[in-house]
């Protein structure tokens, strides 16, 4: 999807993205820019970002930029009520325009996620921390979870850890908050428990939806789960019931807030020591990924594996709503790997 086609959507959603960090504006300022030229700009900024032909264009007055050579130019985009302006760079004598998108070098993306007191798999101390915003009834989340335990963790060993944070999309999948609930009411007393519960969801969304797909049958299956898991590890039982049945979801709605401020629009989304990771994307893409942020911490990444030996995860960046993927195995930690623990406080590596 193009950038302007991208731009285009977010009009026809009531610029939804984007125009909430702007200030109101009056009506556009009358063009000082002669017809001709006007003419030109507006047929590139059509062409080149393919707009729908019902979106106007009225250019504003040039202003002096902080750049040499170029001006300032406002280009407002409007259907109807709706409009968005963007400030465009158009050289001294009229043969470029340009649009600058400013990168603040004193923040890492994703550097200001808080996993403070979340469960960590894998080595606690590694270099390389994968902080994934999860929805445990997302099907593409399933199929990435699997990806991760064991192949991706197999490969890297003690390189790296992963942390779980949550993002349940709550209008497609009506179990995903009370399955986040549970799970983080096992993080409480375990982080060990915690992971068995996650590995036991992605691998059996089916199980817990139902046939009738009915959310009180999906409830109850999780909590269920979630006592059993429990039982397993030796849990205090009165104390995970009493959290069940608060349903207390403030946790996940900061966990959500924070994936909303960091522009998630679905998930799976990774951030690999700050570099995002959308989607459920081939083991080779994940890896490359993991690579490079191996490298600049100083660590030499594992050899890639034999040739044909690598497999893929089939899925989109957006879920669809669809029903649960089919189940997977339940996952282990890798042998001679510390499985879990408590993430200390304070932000990624």
């Amino acid at each position: 999807m193009s950038r302007f086609s991208l731009l285009a959507g977010f009009l026809a959603l009531g610029l939804a993205v984007g125009c909430k960090a702007q200030s109101p504006r009056s009506s556009p300022p009358s063009s000082a820019v002669d017809p001709a030229l006007e003419r030109r700009i507006e047929l590139q900024i059509r062409s080149q970002f393919d707009l729908e032909p019902d979106i106007a264009i009225t250019l504003g007055t040039r202003q002096p930029s902080q750049f040499s050579g170029y001006d300032t130019l406002p280009v407002t985009l409007s259907r109807g009520k709706q409009t968005q302006v963007l400030d465009m760079l158009i050289s001294s004598d009229n043969k470029t325009l340009a649009r600058l998108t400013k990168m603040d070098l004193t923040k890492e993306p994703g550097s200001s996620i808080d996993i403070t007191g979340r469960p960590i798999r894998g080595n606690p101390n590694a270099k390389v921390t994968i902080i994934n915003f999860d929805d445990l009834e997302c099907p593409y989340c399933a199929r990435m979870h699997a990806e991760l335990f064991p192949a991706t963790q197999n490969h890297y060993g003690n390189l790296i850890r992963f942390i779980y944070k949550d993002s349940p999309l709550t209008d497609m999948h009506p179990w995903a908050m009370h399955a986040s609930v549970d799970a983080n009411c096992l993080a409480a007393q375990s982080g060990t428990v915690y992971w068995s519960f996650v590995d036991y969801v992605h691998g059996h969304t089916q199980e817990i939806s139902g046939d009738n797909r009915e959310p009180a049958t999906s409830f109850a299956a999780l909590d269920r789960i979630a006592r059993q898991e429990a039982t397993l590890g030796k849990l205090d039982e009165g104390a995970l019931n009493i959290c069940i049945s608060k349903q207390d979801e403030t946790q996940i709605k900061a966990s959500t807030k924070e994936a909303d401020a960091l522009g998630l629009e679905g998930t799976p989304m990774l951030f690999i020591n700050g570099e995002k990771v959308s989607g459920a994307v081939p083991q080779d893409e994940l890896w490359a990924a993991i690579d490079r942020a191996l490298k600049a911490e100083g660590e030499q990444p594992p050899p890639p594996p034999p040739t044909g030996a690598t497999s893929s995860v089939p899925g989109s960046v957006k879920p669809t709503g669809a029903p649960g993927a089919a189940g997977t195995p339940n996952a282990a930690p890798a042998s001679g790997q510390p499985a879990a623990g408590s993430a200390p406080a304070g932000k990624p590596n």
